[in-house]
Order: structure tokens, then C-alpha cells, then sequence
């Protein structure tokens, strides 16, 4: 039961740090928060440590648990990360990918065009990258590419949500029809320009 409570309160901030409606420094309250899912400390506790283990929160002597700072270099690092985990993951992905799973990413990638705000929008590329990873089949390296988009979506939120506008991914397109066709390298190298782009 705690172990629900906690992932729904992990699930509840996440959000709101990567949406930036919990903002940078501000600090977390434990009674706040557990007074609010009508709970005990110790689930708030569980999700407050997931959120530092994943970089969105800081815990600091007599401060209490804060969101953590939105860091440029720590920025650069987690997009070279993705791109270096990412076109790992879509090489296998590619090579083993089936019609259906093609057929999924492009479901995907349509949904994440018809987005009708960044928020949706967010939820829906992040779903659409997993989604192009998903055939490679190595869990632990999706989990970490998952804690890594994470990371970046809190700056894609901080910078470019004033300038947001409904449209057409063509990389994500390029993505689906080299996937279909097997094209590995083609694939690869428009998913690296297309994670790069959000520097």
C-alpha cells in the first residue's frame, strides 16, 4: 500500500517540477504533501528520494528538500547522454523492429502531432520516443533513457513553452519511415539532429 501512495506522490511532483509549476528552489513540503494524499511521512520520504535519485529535487542539511536548480551545462550533458543512449537503443530497435511496432510508432508520432498544448505535447513525444526504442528490448537501458527525458523536459518546459505551437514533426516521420524500410543509419542520424535541437 505505501509503495502505491508513494509512486502516486513521486508521480504528482514529477510533473509538476517538469511543468515548472514547482519551480526551481522552491522548497518541498513534507506536511504539506502528506497532509494532501492523507498520509504518513514515510511515502513522502520514498518519493522524495526517487526525485533526488532522478535529479529533480536536492536535499540539503537544515534546508529541508527542494526542486533542484535548472543547471545549462547539466543541461548539455543530459542531451549528450540521450543521444549517445538513444541511437543505441534505435540501432537494435530498428534491426529487430516488426511492421507492427512501425505501425505503433507512426500511431504515436500522429497523436504527438495532433497535440493541442505543450503539456500534452510533452506526454505524447516522450511516448513516441519510447515508442521507436521500445523493440530493442533492453529494459534497463529504456529506464534510463526514460530518467534522461525526464531531465531534458523540464528545459524543453523553462524555455520554449512561451513559444510553443501545434505542428508536424517531419523528423519524427523520417524516424517511422526508416524504421519501416530498416534503415538503421538513416533512422540514427535524423534522431541524433532531432535530440540536438533542443540545445
Amino acid at each position: 500500500m505505501g509503495g502505491a501512495i508513494s509512486d502516486a506522490i513521486y508521480g504528482a511532483l514529477r510533473k509538476q517540477i517538469i511543468t515548472g509549476e514547482l519551480a526551481p528552489g522552491e522548497k518541498l513540503r513534507q506536511d504539506h504533501i502528506a497532509k494532501s494524499f492523507a498520509t504518513s511521512h514515510l511515502p513522502v520520504r520514498e518519493a522524495f528520494l526517487r526525485l533526488e535519485a532522478h535529479g529533480l529535487a536536492v536535499s540539503e542539511p537544515r534546508r529541508g528538500t527542494r526542486v533542484a536548480a535548472l543547471n545549462p551545462s547539466e543541461t548539455s550533458e543530459v542531451i549528450e547522454m540521450r543521444i549517445a543512449l538513444e541511437t543505441l537503443a534505435l540501432r537494435h530497435a530498428v534491426q529487430k523492429c516488426t511492421l507492427a511496432d512501425a505501425q505503433k510508432a507512426d500511431v504515436a508520432r500522429r497523436l504527438c502531432d495532433e497535440s493541442a498544448g505543450m503539456p500534452e505535447w510533452e506526454t505524447r513525444n516522450r511516448a513516441f520516443h519510447m515508442m521507436i526504442l521500445a523493440p530493442c528490448a533492453m529494459p534497463r537501458l529504456l529506464g534510463t533513457i526514460g530518467d534522461l527525458q525526464a531531465a531534458s523536459a523540464r528545459y524543453l518546459f523553462a524555455h520554449w513553452q512561451s513559444k510553443w505551437t501545434p505542428r508536424e514533426d517531419p523528423d519524427h516521420a523520417a524516424i517511422v519511415v526508416a524504421m519501416k524500410r530498416r534503415d538503421v543509419e538513416t533512422a540514427v542520424e535524423v534522431l541524433r539532429r532531432h535530440i540536438r535541437r533542443v540545445l
